[in-house]
């Protein structure tokens, strides 16, 4: 529970005056243990509020009309396909494409964090390029070893 008055100070939960006033808080600052005013309000609910936020607990016999009576999407749902699969109980094999939340929203799951097959090449592709480079290294230093250990004579030394 929240809300502002008319001057649009917030109130603050654990001050118990009705009324707005400035202390100072820690953490608002931009130095470490800095202290900063910041004008709220009491958490008492008067008349002078302005905007009083709240939160549905328990559902009652009746509706309340528009508030209750309708239901809503989910403004937000997940975008990760595991955290969707975990939201829905949905195994590997079901499109999870169906099941994305696009209320207020004009974009889909985003493909790159599906497991995919073109998911799984690139990953295959990636470890094959990195692989490539180990052995290139690898057969650069052999090849520098051994033009090392010769010199300019013919004769090969150890070091």
């Amino acid at each position: 529970m929240g809300g502002c008055d008319k001057a649009w100070f917030p109130n603050e939960v654990g001050s118990l005056d009705p009324w707005s006033y400035t202390p100072c808080f820690h953490g608002y600052g931009r130095r470490n243990g800095e202290r900063k005013r910041k004008s709220i309000r009491g958490c008492i609910v008067s008349p002078d509020l302005f905007v009083l936020n709240l939160v549905i607990v328990k559902k009652g016999e009746n509706d309340i009309p528009g508030l209750t009576d309708t239901e809503k999407p989910r403004m937000r749902g997940p975008k990760r396909a595991s955290k969707i699969r975990k939201l829905f109980n949905l195994s590997k094999e079901y499109d999870v494409y169906k099941y994305v939340n696009t209320y207020r929203r004009s974009f889909t799951i985003k493909a790159g964090l599906l497991v995919i097959p073109l998911t799984l090449q690139r990953k295959r592709s990636r470890i094959a390029e990195k692989k490539k480079r180990v052995d290139n290294l690898m057969h650069r230093g052999r090849f520098m070893k051994q033009a090392n250990a010769t010199t300019f004579d013919g004769e090969v030394t150890k070091f």
